[in-house]
């Protein structure tokens, strides 16, 4: 997948391997109630938990850590700072975690920036536990997922969204898809900003979405980057 990096297991004890979690989270009983949920779990446990990303860095935990949930309360500005910071795979090995961002509110333009900074998970505190257990293993496993409730509208996984657009359409939305503005899309592909607006108008017609941030995401669901799961 376009998006990834595969988590690697690391044995958590003599009995059985598993896929270590860490959680930058500021609320204690939210930390003691991530934990027993991965207690129950044969595969996941919680590995440490630290206040910010930048604390999380500092720490011996950070070159343990298979899958790294920053809550978004923390702010926008310091999950994306963490996610910009966070090291970059070399030579072909992951050396970065899994990131999940969570939150209570995550909307639809914010989810695209956090999945175009790095994230893997998206998924909102009030997702079931079911939901919250699949969106770790999904991304400790090197995959991406997000909640299906991020979305303003949804669109069926089978639309033939991408066929029905031109391919001056279907260069559009691959800028759009890239976090482009629109007076970026008209420097890059050599038009007029107007045309772009054009443009956009006949893709949304087409579509069924009405917004650039959820054509985005609906873009890279439908491309196969990020899967989305209703919760």
């Amino acid at each position: 997948m376009p998006i990834s990096f595969t988590g690697q297991r690391r044995n958590m004890d003599k009995h059985a391997a598993k896929y270590s979690v860490s959680l930058c989270e500021t609320q204690p009983i939210t930390v003691k109630g991530f934990r027993q949920l991965l207690e129950e779990t044969e595969d996941l446990a919680l590995l440490a938990s630290h206040v910010s990303p930048t604390e999380w860095m500092m720490s011996g935990a950070a070159e343990q850590t298979d899958v790294l949930v920053i809550d978004k309360g923390l702010g926008a500005h310091l999950v994306l700072e963490g996610l910009n910071r966070l090291p970059v795979a070399r030579n072909g090995q992951a050396q970065r975690p899994g990131v999940v961002i969570w939150g209570m509110s995550i909307s639809e333009a914010e989810a695209l920036k956090f999945l175009q900074c790095g994230a893997r998970g998206i998924v909102r505190k009030s997702a079931d536990l079911d939901s919250l257990l699949a969106c770790l293993r999904a991304v400790a496993a090197g995959r991406s997922w997000m909640q299906d409730s991020v979305f303003r509208e949804a669109v069926p996984q089978d639309s033939p969204m991408r066929t029905d657009l031109t391919p001056r359409e279907q260069q559009v939305m691959e800028l759009v898809e890239q976090g482009y503005k629109n007076r970026e899309i008209a420097q890059e592909l050599g038009i007029r900003p107007g045309t772009v607006k054009i443009h956009l108008k006949h893709i949304f017609e087409k579509t069924g979405v009405h917004g650039r941030h959820g054509l985005a995401l609906t873009g890279l669901r439908q491309k196969g980057v990020i899967t989305l799961l209703s919760a």
